[in-house]
């Protein structure tokens, strides 16, 4: 019996939406006040959906310190109080658009979790915007 455990987190990140190869009327016409060279900021929220069997012994389909875990370390400490730009890797040369985002986040999450669980997660940019990957 599959069953759905989310973990609830979220950080707090500046970021410029802006593409190096492009003009600045260019960026400015796609991204509008995004694109502002002084960076702007999010409280970005986030849910992990783990999906999986119940363990028969423990009656857990993953124990939820275990998941806090992976959250923290690959995520808030990773991202929190960071401009993305310029303080993650991972945006060295990948616009952080909150779809790109998600997808890292995705990525650093699933990386740590055993290939037994499916992942989904949500992040909320605004509490009206958000994305979900991967999309069901």
């Amino acid at each position: 019996m599959k069953v759905t455990v989310s973990r609830k987190a979220h950080f707090n990140a500046a970021h410029r939406l802006y593409r190096k190869d492009w003009t600045e009327d260019k960026n400015n016409d796609v991204f509008g006040k995004c694109n502002n060279p002084s960076f702007h900021g999010h409280n970005y929220e986030l849910i992990a959906h783990v999906t999986g069997d119940i363990d028969p012994e423990t009656g857990y389909v993953i124990d939820m310190k275990i998941l806090k875990d992976i959250i923290k370390e690959e995520v808030e400490d990773a991202f929190d109080h960071k401009n993305l730009n310029i303080d993650v890797p991972e945006f060295k040369n990948l616009n952080p658009t909150a779809e790109n985002i998600v997808v890292v986040v995705y990525n650093k999450i699933k990386a740590k979790l055993d290939p037994k669980f499916e992942l989904q997660v949500t992040l909320y940019e605004t509490p009206r915007n958000y994305v979900t990957y991967p999309s069901k």
